[in-house]
């Protein structure tokens, strides 16, 4: 017969994990960004004019870029602005020209349900605003983005509001010239003095790249904030805190042994968190071994949704590279990465920057190369001929 000590130590029922482990999904708890998200709140108080009415968000993969735009959409709608959400892929302006704003104007035509938040594809309206009178150009003749944006903003500054323009993965590439067109529509509104606010994400080498092209200024000025992995007690909150409030505790050396297998990456904080929790969801508490065992689980699982995805893009000659680098411990020198390819130094140069855009791999420091990823290493040995 089971002891009642041993009853205290079990659940009821099986519990939901509280963690979310899919990419761009807000986590339970967003800590360790407050510097970010404060001076872009302070942006949206302060009035056109404010460096962080206009913002570029960097970083690695899985360091919670999309989160932190998600969590900017957030700071606009609880101040009464209209968010529109898109993608930096091909059709961008055509999306925004025929769907997203025609959209919005459509809805703020309309008289709204008291206490009811209007929301459509990739848009989201305050609550009770609507029955607005908005001089959109009819469809046959609206000409574009411009003539829209500013027929919405003169609607909404009349009410105290504006509009938020957000775009995720903003890399180099296909949609480039639709990114740089739209930013020029951005600064007429910001030079105007339009209600205009407008927040940017992708990873640091690509929109580098984008920002040394021939872009708008405007884009170039953005205030840019760089993601770093979060720091050891940012990352035991963003696991204790949501286990502790879901009603379960975890041990410290477990909490430790969770922590520091993440390196401070937001995805791989939710990922070994959903897995250490559903080690045995009728413990009242997350042991030492589920830690380990979760952590063993969470790795595999990012070589599938992180790693697989990010190196399946790449040509055969890139993968060579990256084959190389993975021979070493720690970080690579280049001159290893020569020796071991065989090739010139111009074309060790052409794929060290090829991989550098694609966010794959950093310099350490003068003649050397990092992985951006955590665990890259390990998965390239798994799959590659190392």
């Amino acid at each position: 017969m089971m002891k009642d000590d041993e009853r205290q130590g079990r659940l009821r029922t099986t519990s939901r994990s509280p963690f979310r482990p899919s990419f761009g999904s807000n986590p339970p708890l967003v800590t360790g960004r407050d510097a970010v998200l404060d001076e872009i709140a302070d942006a949206l108080d302060s009035g056109p004019g404010a460096a962080g009415r206009a913002a570029l968000i960097t970083g690695n993969r899985g360091i919670g870029k999309t989160v932190v735009l998600n969590e900017a959409e957030a700071l606009a709608r609880e101040r009464g602005w209209v968010v529109v959400s898109e993608t930096a892929t091909p059709g961008l302006l055509q999306r925004l020209a025929e769907e997203g704003l025609p959209e919005v104007a459509d809805v703020l035509r309309q008289a709204p349900a008291p206490g009811t938040r209007p929301r459509l594809r990739g848009i989201t309206l305050p609550a009770g605003l609507g029955g607005l009178q908005i001089d959109n150009p009819p469809a046959s003749s609206r000409g574009g983005v411009r003539p829209q944006l500013n027929a919405l903003t003169e609607a909404l500054e009349d009410h105290g509001t504006g509009i938020m323009l957000t775009l995720d993965e903003v890399h180099a590439g296909a949609a480039r010239e639709e990114v740089a067109q739209l930013a020029t529509v951005v600064q007429h509104a910001f030079r105007e003095d339009r209600p205009v606010a407008f927040a940017a994400a992708g990873l640091p080498a690509a929109v580098q790249d984008l920002l040394t092209a021939d872009v708008s200024t405007f884009l170039r000025r953005a205030r840019r904030f760089v993601l770093a992995p979060l720091s050891e007690v940012a990352a035991r909150d963003a696991l204790r805190l949501p286990i502790r409030d879901a009603g379960r505790e975890v041990s410290e050396e477990a909490l430790a042994l969770m922590a520091e297998a993440t390196l401070g990456y937001p995805y791989l904080i939710q990922v070994v968190g959903d897995r250490a929790w559903r080690q045995d969801t009728r413990s009242a508490r997350i042991t030492t071994e589920h830690a380990r065992v979760g952590v063993a689980e969470a790795i595999s699982e990012s070589w599938f949704a992180l790693h697989e995805p990010a190196v399946n893009d790449l040509s055969e000659k890139d993968r060579s590279f990256l084959a190389a680098m993975a021979a070493d411990e720690a970080e690579s020198s280049i001159a290893d990465v020569q020796r071991r390819l065989d090739r010139d130094h111009g074309y060790v140069s052409r794929y060290r920057s090829r991989l550098i855009v694609a966010g794959l791999v950093e310099p350490s420091r003068r003649g050397y190369l990092r992985f951006t990823i955590p665990y890259m290493r390990d998965f390239l040995r798994s799959r590659l001929d190392v």
